[in-house]
């Protein structure tokens, strides 16, 4: 049984649309547009900029902040190194927070022990579709004078308290990877309800053209004066992280089923739990009261009679997919090494090669549970 595709909606619809038009680059950006504000009605933002990829958008809304060569950036230890990519890209120095040992988030303390006379912003993580305890650090956002940056690259519309994802932040940033909740392949957006934040975000984003506004990132609509040889078109210093026509397409496809689509993987990802709770090997990563989940993947601690590698052979055996690790530690890539730049987070050091990532991304919950029942297998083989 295979997982039915993701393209279930008017992806096909709207890429003939696309194919039929007069332009496929986000310049003309009919359809950019389209998506940008779908995205802010369904998330309550005001601005909305799409980009090719979640790592352009950390960049440009780091840039837009202000983040320059010597500021530093507060990030945690368990994430992807994307967020520390883009702070170098910024010229700035990546510092990391260690995580709650039960939510694995960012530690608000953390991040106030390791603030410094450098800092700029904090970039928080929504871990596998969980958001960290944003109240306390945007408290001490504001007694710093710090930025903050909510990387929602594996949560869209998740909830802390009565709060969505990306409404508490400055700005947020989220991916459009093969992966996620929201599918063009690749893509991003970013979002924010500073008005000046977003036109900063936009010009960097595509090409420093002037015209470019908080709400609008097509350049070419009046052709009498965008083709006029004394036109002057770029007042800031800018990247091309323009996202095309087709994949803002299948974007704004994916977004008008975004809550059906969540909803599977939330579905999906308690049939595995309810499977965990058989067993006392398995720590689940913890929901605080009030907060929404969005699963993009469901992930556990894993304590078990056999090895880590043993028990995802015996789980493949038995019908199930492969179980993914979680990523090094970002200060432990060797990459990072090589640049010298350290961390002390003993926490995310301690969890990260204990973590189980299974998947949630199932079009059809009947084969969720047979995958469900495959972990079941195994862990009933080893009783």
């Amino acid at each position: 049984m295979e997982n039915p595709t993701k393209y279930l909606g008017n992806e096909l619809k709207y890429i003939e649309q696309v194919l039929n038009s007069e332009s496929w680059s986000g310049t003309g950006g009919s359809w950019n547009h389209a998506l940008e504000s779908l995205f802010c009605e369904k998330t309550g933002s005001g601005y909305a900029i799409a980009m090719n990829s979640g790592t352009s958008t950390l960049h440009s809304a780091l840039v837009a902040c202000g983040v320059k060569k010597g500021d530093q950036v507060i990030s945690p230890a368990l994430t992807v190194i994307m967020d520390s990519t883009a702070t170098l890209h910024a010229n700035a120095k990546p510092v990391y927070a260690d995580v709650d040992p039960l939510t694995w988030t960012i530690d608000p303390e953390d991040i106030e022990r390791k603030i410094g006379y450098k800092t700029k912003a904090i970039i928080t993580v929504s871990l596998y579709g969980l958001m960290p305890d944003m109240k306390p650090i945007m408290d001490i956002a504001d007694k710093y004078g710090l930025w903050v940056i909510e990387d929602n690259a594996q949560c869209v519309k998740g909830w802390y308290g009565t709060q969505m994802a990306g409404s508490l932040g400055h700005m947020a940033s989220y991916s459009f990877e093969n992966t996620k909740h929201i599918s063009c392949g690749e893509g991003g957006i970013l979002t924010t309800n500073n008005e000046l934040l977003a036109e900063r975000a936009r010009k960097i984003s595509g090409h420093g053209f002037k015209n470019l506004q908080a709400e609008e990132g097509r350049v070419r609509l009046n052709q009498d004066i965008f083709q006029n040889p004394h036109y002057k078109r770029h007042d800031t210093l800018g990247w091309n992280y323009r996202l095309s026509e087709f994949s803002a397409a299948i974007a704004l496809a994916q977004l008008e089923r975004a809550d059906e689509l969540i909803d599977l993987r939330v579905k999906s990802a308690e049939m595995f739990l309810d499977v965990m709770n058989e067993c006392d090997y398995f720590i689940p990563q913890l929901v605080p009261e009030g907060c929404y989940h969005t699963y993009y993947t469901l992930a556990a601690l894993y304590n078990g009679p056999v090895s880590w590698e043993e028990f995802r052979k015996r789980y493949i055996e038995n019908g199930g997919d492969g179980i993914y690790g979680c990523w090094s530690v970002p200060y432990q890539e060797p990459i990072m090494e090589k640049m010298k730049i350290r961390g002390n987070c003993h926490v995310a050091e301690a969890i990260q090669p204990k973590i189980m990532q299974f998947k949630t991304n199932y079009r059809d919950l009947e084969l969720a549970y047979k995958k469900a029942d495959a972990l079941k297998k195994t862990v009933k083989g080893l009783m």
